[in-house]
C-alpha cells in the first residue's frame, strides 16, 4: 500500500478544520452535526475520524489553533526591541489572522468573526472549552504584558499602569472589533489601527484653554 505523505495528511486535516469552521459559523455548534461537516468537506466518516474523534474534538482543535497562532504572533513581536507601536502591532497580527481565513465565508461574509461569537457562547456550557480558552487567552495576555514592559522600558508608554491592565484593554479592543464585524459586516483592519492611533494621540488640554 502506498504511503500517504505528511503533506497530504496536513492538507486533509486543514480541509476538515476549515469545513467545520464554516459549518459552526453558519449554524452554531449545537445545530451542526458531524454529518453536516462530512457533507461540507465531501469526505467519509472514516476519513474524518482518522483525525478527529467527534465534534467536541473538532471544536477544541479550531479554538486551540487560533489561540496558538495569536499567542505566537505576539510573542514574536515581543522579541523586537522596542516592539512596533500598539496600533501597528495589533493591525498586523489581526490582519494576518483574518487573511489566513479569508477564503472561509458564510453567505458571502467572512466566517471567522461569526465563529468567534459561537466559541464564546459555547464556553458558557462547555467547561473543557472554557478551560482551553482561558489558558489560551492567558498566554496572549502574558505575551502582551511583555510587550507593554518593553514599551515602558523604551519610554514609549507611561510606567505607572500595570502591564496586565494594558494587555486586557488591547485584547478587548480586538475582540470588540471582531464582534462588530460579525454584527455589522466586514471592515478593514485599518479601521482599528486608525482608531487606536487616534486614541494614542490624545493629550490633556492646555491649561487655561
Amino acid at each position: 500500500m502506498a504511503r500517504v505523505s505528511q503533506a497530504h495528511l496536513d492538507a486533509r486535516r486543514r480541509q476538515i478544520l476549515d469545513g467545520a469552521s464554516v459549518c459552526f459559523a453558519r449554524n452554531g455548534f449545537h445545530a451542526t452535526s458531524v454529518q453536516d461537516v462530512l457533507k461540507e468537506v465531501d469526505l467519509s466518516a472514516g476519513a474524518v475520524h482518522r483525525y478527529f474523534s467527534g465534534k467536541e474534538e473538532l471544536i477544541a482543535a479550531i479554538v486551540g489553533e487560533v489561540l496558538g497562532q495569536v499567542r505566537e504572533a505576539f510573542e514574536e513581536e515581543s522579541r523586537h526591541v522596542p516592539p512596533p507601536p500598539p496600533d501597528s502591532l495589533v493591525s498586523s497580527v489581526l490582519g494576518r489572522l483574518l487573511a489566513a481565513r479569508e477564503s472561509l465565508t458564510v453567505d458571502g461574509r467572512p466566517a471567522f468573526p461569526r465563529l468567534i461569537i459561537q466559541v464564546w457562547t459555547e464556553t458558557l456550557r462547555n467547561e473543557d472549552l472554557a478551560a482551553l480558552l482561558y489558558e489560551g487567552c492567558t498566554g496572549v495576555r502574558e505575551a502582551w504584558s511583555r510587550i507593554v514592559v518593553a514599551y515602558q522600558d523604551a519610554g514609549m508608554m507611561r510606567a505607572d499602569v500595570p502591564p496586565d491592565h494594558v494587555a486586557r484593554t488591547m485584547i478587548a479592543a480586538v475582540l470588540g472589533f471582531l464582534v462588530q464585524q460579525s454584527l455589522f459586516g466586514p471592515a478593514p483592519v485599518e479601521v482599528l489601527r486608525d482608531g487606536l492611533r487616534a486614541l494614542m494621540s490624545v493629550s490633556p488640554p492646555l491649561s487655561g484653554a
